[in-house]
C-alpha cells in the first residue's frame, strides 16, 4: 500500500472512483437520487488541496484503491462543484484541520485502505500544529469515523435539486497539549 498525494493528471481517475464509491457503498444510506444530487453537487475533488499536497492517494495493486485528505483550509468539504466554499486557511491554534472527502473503490472496500488514510492526514495535521480535526461525514461514513474517534455533533440537512442530503458534523481531538506546553505557552517572559 502506498499513500501519496495525488497529481492533478488523476484528478479524471479520481472523480470516477468518487462516484463509483458513492454509488456502490452508499447503497442503504442514501436513495440512488440523494446519491446523484451529492454526486453533481457535492462530491468530488477539491483541485485546492490537490494542489496544495493534502489530498492524497493509496495505491494497491498499481491501481488507485481510495483517496482522502486533510486540509487547512476554511471549507469543510464539498468539490470544486460546491457553491458554499469558503476561501483562506485556518490558524491551527484556532481552529480545527479538516478531513475531506474520503472515497474507497469499492473493489477494494474493508481492505484497511481508509483506516491508512485516515491515520496519514491525521498524522500530518498534527505536524502541522494542529489539535483538534473535524469533517462533514457521509452517512456511510459515519460508523467509520465513529470507531476512529470521531464524534458526531447533529446532523446537517442541504437541499440540491430539491433533494435533501444529510450529513453529519464530526470532531475528533488529536492530541492534548503537555500541561507543561500550555503553562510555557501562555507564561510571561521577566
Amino acid at each position: 500500500m502506498i499513500i501519496r498525494p495525488a497529481r492533478s493528471d488523476e484528478i479524471s481517475a479520481i472523480e470516477q472512483l468518487i462516484a463509483a464509491s458513492a454509488r456502490q457503498l452508499s447503497s442503504g444510506y442514501y436513495s440512488p437520487q440523494e446519491t446523484e444530487a451529492a454526486i453533481a453537487h457535492v462530491f468530488g475533488v477539491d483541485s485546492e488541496l490537490v494542489a496544495d499536497g493534502t489530498y492524497l492517494v493509496v495505491e494497491l495493486d498499481g491501481r488507485i484503491a481510495g483517496c482522502g485528505g486533510w486540509s487547512r483550509r476554511a471549507t469543510l468539504f464539498g468539490s470544486d462543484r460546491f457553491a458554499q466554499r469558503q476561501m483562506g486557511f485556518v490558524d491551527p491554534a484556532e481552529a480545527p484541520a479538516k478531513i475531506r472527502a474520503f472515497f474507497i473503490a469499492p473493489e477494494f472496500a474493508r481492505r484497511g485502505i481508509g483506516s491508512a488514510l485516515l491515520d496519514a492526514c491525521e498524522q500530518a495535521a498534527r505536524a502541522a500544529g494542529f489539535t483538534q480535526a473535524e469533517l462533514m461525514a457521509t452517512l456511510p461514513g459515519v460508523p467509520f469515523y465513529a470507531a476512529h474517534g470521531y464524534r458526531a455533533e447533529g446532523e446537517f440537512v442541504q437541499q440540491y435539486d430539491g433533494i435533501a442530503l444529510r450529513f453529519v458534523p464530526m470532531r475528533k481531538t488529536l492530541f492534548e497539549p503537555s500541561p507543561q506546553a500550555a503553562a510555557s505557552d501562555t507564561a510571561v517572559p521577566t
